[in-house]
C-alpha cells in the first residue's frame, strides 16, 4: 500500500510536485487541523479507508492560514490531482475564484456551496444537519434530570445555528417546557479550535442548570466533552462518534458522514459527477451513534421513540425546520 505524506505549512503547499501522479485525489483540511477528532478527521477517515481499501494514494494539506486557501487549491490542480477535495464552508468563495482556471479539475466543497451552474466542474455537498441534531436533541431531553440541556457551538454561522435549531426542535418535542441554553464560541474561524473556551462555556452552562450538552465546534468541542466528563453531565459529540473518548459520559454522538463524502469522491475520481447533493437522514448522511461505549446510557424506550421518529422525518410526517432556509428557529432565538 502507498504511504501517503501530510503537507504541514505554508512552505509544504508551496512544494507540490508537478511529477505528482495524475489523477490521484488530493484533501485539504478546514482550520483546526487534521486530527480534531470531529469533522476534519472524518474527512481523513475516508479517505484512510479509500487508500486502504484500493491501494491508491492521495496527497493532503492542512491548512495553517486563510491565505492557504487559493494556494493550496492551485497547487494541487497544476499538479493534476483530480478530484481535489475541501472540508469547510470557507473555501466555497476560493473554490469559485478557482474552478474556472482549471476546467479539466473536479473541485468538492464539502460543506460549502458553489453555484453549479457558474462552476460546472464543482460538487458541493451539503448535509441536513438539522434531522440528525433533531434526534439528539430527543436523547438529550429524555436524559435530563433536570429539563435544562445546552450546546456550544463554534463558529456564528448559519450552518451552526441548524444544528442548534434542530437540537432544540428535538428536545422541545419531548418536553414543552424545556430550556435549552446556546452559546456560541466565536465569529472567527479560531472558535472552531478553542478547547479552553468551550470549557468555560459548559462551566456557565451548568451553572445554569444544564446537564447534557451537544457540542458542534470541532476541535473546540473537546473542551466541551472533557469538561461535561469532569463535572459528571452528559455531552453530546458532532460529525465523527466521539463516544469513545469519555466513556459512558458522552450520551451519544450526532454522525455526519464527512467520511463516505471523501471516500465516494475518492471512489468516483476524475469521473465524479458534479452538482450540488444534500446528504439527510433518509441517505444515512447523518444519524446518532450507539455503541459500546454509550449503550448503557439509551434505554430501549429512548431507542425505540428516537427510530420512529428517524422513519417519520424519512416519510414527512415530521418536518424539521432549518434555520438556513430563512434565518429563523421556531423553538429559540438567537
Amino acid at each position: 500500500m502507498t504511504v501517503m505524506k501530510s503537507l504541514l505549512g505554508a512552505s509544504a503547499a508551496l512544494a507540490l510536485s508537478a511529477a505528482a501522479a495524475i489523477a490521484d485525489p488530493a484533501l485539504i483540511y478546514d482550520l483546526g487541523g487534521k486530527f480534531d477528532k470531529s469533522f476534519n478527521e472524518a474527512a481523513f477517515n475516508g479517505a484512510q479507508r479509500w487508500a486502504d481499501e484500493t491501494g491508491g494514494s492521495y496527497r493532503d494539506i492542512e491548512l495553517q492560514s486563510e491565505a492557504q486557501r487559493e494556494q493550496a487549491l492551485r497547487r494541487f490542480a497544476e499538479a493534476g490531482f483530480n478530484p481535489v477535495i475541501t472540508t469547510g464552508f470557507s473555501m466555497s468563495t476560493p473554490i469559485a475564484n478557482v474552478a474556472g482556471d482549471y476546467p479539466d479539475t473536479k473541485f468538492v466543497t464539502i460543506d460549502g456551496y458553489v453555484d453549479p451552474e457558474e462552476h460546472e466542474n464543482v460538487k458541493s455537498i451539503l448535509f441536513a444537519e438539522e434531522q440528525g441534531s433533531y434526534l439528539v436533541g430527543m436523547l438529550a431531553a429524555m436524559a435530563s434530570e433536570s429539563n435544562t440541556v445546552s450546546f456550544v457551538g463554534g463558529m456564528d454561522i448559519p450552518l451552526i445555528r441548524a444544528f442548534a435549531c434542530g437540537y432544540a426542535q428535538g428536545a422541545k418535542s419531548v418536553s414543552d417546557d424545556i430550556e435549552v441554553i446556546v452559546n456560541m464560541t466565536g465569529t472567527t474561524p479560531a472558535a472552531w479550535n478553542d478547547p479552553v473556551k468551550g470549557s468555560e462555556l459548559t462551566n456557565a452552562q451548568i451553572s445554569q442548570g444544564s446537564d447534557v450538552v451537544f457540542a458542534a465546534a470541532g476541535g473546540t468541542g473537546i473542551g466541551v466533552l472533557q469538561t461535561a466528563a469532569d463535572e459528571d453531565i452528559l455531552s453530546i459529540g458532532v460529525d465523527s462518534n466521539q463516544n469513545y473518548l469519555h466513556p459512558g459520559q458522552v450520551l451519544t454522538s450526532m454522525l455526519k458522514r464527512v467520511d463516505v463524502a471523501v471516500y465516494d469522491a475518492m471512489q468516483a475520481g476524475p469521473d465524479l459527477e458534479t452538482g450540488v447533493e444534500t446528504l439527510a437522514l433518509a441517505d444515512d448522511g447523518v444519524g446518532y451513534a450507539l455503541d459500546e461505549n454509550n449503550e448503557e446510557l439509551i434505554t430501549e424506550e429512548m431507542k425505540t421513540a428516537v427510530d420512529e421518529a428517524r422513519q417519520q422525518i424519512i416519510d414527512g410526517e415530521i418536518e424539521v425546520h432549518d434555520y438556513r432556509s430563512d434565518d429563523s428557529c421556531p423553538a429559540i432565538s438567537f
